[in-house]
């Protein structure tokens, strides 16, 4: 935490000593929202966090009380857990997100985010109970991606219930292609635009499987502050 106070008596003042010091609330919303409680799954969730500055603020968290260290020697692991000081935040951290969705313009709030952990996260959201009951083979190209991986393919097993986010090709024949960027598609996740509009506006190109197409806002998940009244919307095209 800062070695150097603001120096002020106003309760916020402290609070921000506190809570402001980089990546202090992000770890602390994954914690609670995300239910990541071991070291590796919060440093994986986070993208950009090195170990260090993770470790460090961790120790600093849990000296004012807002995580419990829980060390199971038997085990060998050990799990941060949020303290009720931190949970008494919910509140907080739900108004600072919808505050976001209202006041932050679609083009910043959704441009710049870690491709890699998305489509990490959207494996384990994809609502697989609205897919087809057969294999699923999805081929994502990103093309605003300057990153080394703009493919991604998701991989959906039946037998398993499970979906798999692959930058190799796949030994499957593709069911559906999705070609857009990380703005597009991020606003249509966040509440920002939809899919029909996106397509309307030529910033998202759907072919293939027609079914797979016409059902995507069932299967396809979407952020839960999707639904905040009054989120500001994506710009027309130009």
């Amino acid at each position: 935490m800062p070695t150097k106070s603001y120096g002020l008596i106003c309760p916020v003042s402290k609070a921000c000593e506190i809570l402001t010091p980089r990546w202090t609330i992000p770890i602390l919303t994954e914690m609670v929202y995300g239910g990541y409680t071991k070291f590796s799954d919060i440093k994986r969730v986070l993208g950009n966090i090195s170990p260090a500055i993770l470790s460090k603020r961790l120790s600093e968290m849990e000296r004012f009380d807002l995580i419990e260290r829980v060390e199971d020697k038997a085990k060998g692991t050990v799990d941060y857990l949020p303290t009720d000081k931190a949970k008494a935040l919910n509140p907080i951290l739900d108004a600072l997100a919808e505050w976001a969705q209202r006041h932050i313009e679609a083009e910043l709030a959704v441009c710049s985010y870690d491709l890699s952990l998305l489509m990490w996260r959207l494996r384990s959201a994809v609502i697989v109970d609205e897919l087809p009951p057969r294999r699923v083979v999805v081929r994502m190209n990103f093309t605003d991606e300057e990153g080394p991986f703009p493919v991604y393919w998701l991989v959906y097993e039946p037998r398993n219930k499970m979906v798999e986010a692959c930058i190799d090709v796949p030994a499957f024949d593709v069911d559906l292609y999705i070609e857009t960027t990380k703005l597009s598609f991020g606003a249509v996740l966040y509440g920002r635009s939809s899919f029909s509009r996106e397509v309307t506006e030529g910033r998202i190109f759907f072919s293939g499987d027609k079914v797979l197409e016409r059902t995507i806002d069932l299967w396809m998940p979407k952020s839960i502050l999707a639904s905040v009244d009054g989120t500001l919307q994506l710009a027309v095209a130009e």
